[in-house]
């Protein structure tokens, strides 16, 4: 009969990124050549003086358990950082330190919902929303981001998507998979509900720093909001630190002795050596951190650029993070066919939009955290893929 594995377990998700990472890695064993546009990872190193406080840290003796919800040093940074960055006068009691930035979103969806509460979030949106509120017993419903809004919801619809069964309002601004912003007037909207109905906000900001234009909003500095709203941040995209595994979220003060249960329950504390580059990243020069936009800013062009110019596709400008999310409907693909065809017959690896939700139906995202050269190589790939195939569908 085998080990059979817990019910519960039918209703969680994956991150297909790093399922196609896995295909893509082993195509390159085999001696192909694969450009990497699946994966949300700057391609920078993090920056010299981050590193090196690490390694302070750990010959200091930095290489014990610390306290569950971060080390008080590290906690004032975040919320000096926060203070700077957002405008937000935050009691460092609120601020809570994990090992990447989903443990917030786990623990949050984990001290908040009950079987059968509903959670609205962004749908193509990051997976890993859909997949935890199911897990939980929750029901997650999609707030659908669509081309002609620039990926943006729709007001109107949103209200009408809100219910007595609702309990938290996911967003992501700015967003993954499609690059776009929230703007103040989309934020005030999601505000207003979630007054109006004493709900809670999650408002993912991992990509904060990565903004072409303007100036980063968040919600939690909206009247009445901070104390409704759990922001959720870190250091892996904005200082190129996806291995370190550092995360933070600031909670409503009521929030913070469950979740630092649930921590107590889990990981017990994040590795106190990284907490130390932490430290370091907040309140040390930000030279590379603008190094790393100006660069994506360029690939940014390049791709949209390329994009636009293949046969059926047509890729909107994304206004923040770094991933490309064009249309690909007059291709005659779907979305997972043209993901698998690129992979597999173009070296080009990228993700379905549909990896993102059922509303990434005709779109595919690509990562533009690779060099100009790779991405221009990707665009020949791609041209030829499907230059080809309208040859073929010609004849």
């Amino acid at each position: 009969m085998g080990i059979q594995p817990a019910e519960r377990m039918q209703h969680i998700g994956q991150e297909t990124a790093f399922e196609v990472l896995v295909r893509a890695r082993a195509l390159e064993a085999t001696g192909r050549s694969v450009v990497h546009l699946e994966i949300g990872e700057p391609d920078f190193d993090t920056p010299g003086h981050i590193v090196a406080a690490a390694q302070q840290a750990l010959e200091g003796g930095f290489t014990h358990y610390g306290p569950g919800a971060g080390l008080p040093e590290l906690r004032l940074a975040v919320a000096s950082y926060l203070r700077k960055w957002r405008g937000l006068d935050i009691d460092a009691g609120r601020v809570i330190i994990t090992p990447g930035g989903k443990p917030v979103m786990f623990f949050a969806i984990l001290a908040l919902v009950n079987p059968g509460d509903e959670v609205i979030y962004p749908n193509p949106g990051f997976p890993i929303y859909e997949s935890m509120v199911t897990f939980v017993g929750g029901k997650a419903v999609a707030m659908p981001l669509r081309e002609e809004r620039r990926f943006r919801f729709d007001p109107d619809e949103f209200r009408s998507l809100v219910t007595d069964r609702t309990r938290l309002i996911i967003i992501n601004s700015p967003h993954n998979p499609t690059g776009s912003v929230l703007t103040r007037e989309d934020l005030q909207t999601i505000a207003d509900v979630a007054r109006d109905r004493d709900l809670v906000v999650l408002s993912d900001e991992i990509y904060s720093r990565i903004l072409y234009t303007g100036q980063h909003e968040s919600i939690a500095t909206f009247d009445g909001m901070l104390d409704r709203t759990i922001l959720l941040d870190g250091w892996s995209k904005t200082w190129a630190m996806t291995g370190w595994r550092l995360g933070f979220g600031v909670f409503p003060t009521e929030l913070v002795p469950h979740v630092e249960r649930l921590i107590s329950n889990s990981v017990s504390c994040t590795a106190s050596f990284a907490q130390q580059a932490a430290v370091a990243a907040l309140d040390g020069p930000q030279d590379a951190v603008d190094r790393m936009l100006e660069e994506f800013s360029r690939r940014r062009t390049a791709i949209v650029q390329g994009l636009n110019t293949l046969p059926g596709v047509h890729c909107l400008e994304p206004d923040g993070a770094f991933y490309a999310f064009p249309n690909i409907t007059a291709t005659g693909f779907t979305s997972r066919e043209l993901a698998d065809c690129l992979l597999e017959e173009a070296g080009v690896a990228c993700l379905a939009g549909t990896a993102f939700g059922s509303y990434g139906e005709g779109f595919i995202r690509f990562s533009y955290a690779n060099s100009l050269d790779n991405i221009h190589l990707a665009l020949e790939r791609m041209r030829s893929l499907l230059q080809s195939r309208q040859a073929v569908a010609t004849l």
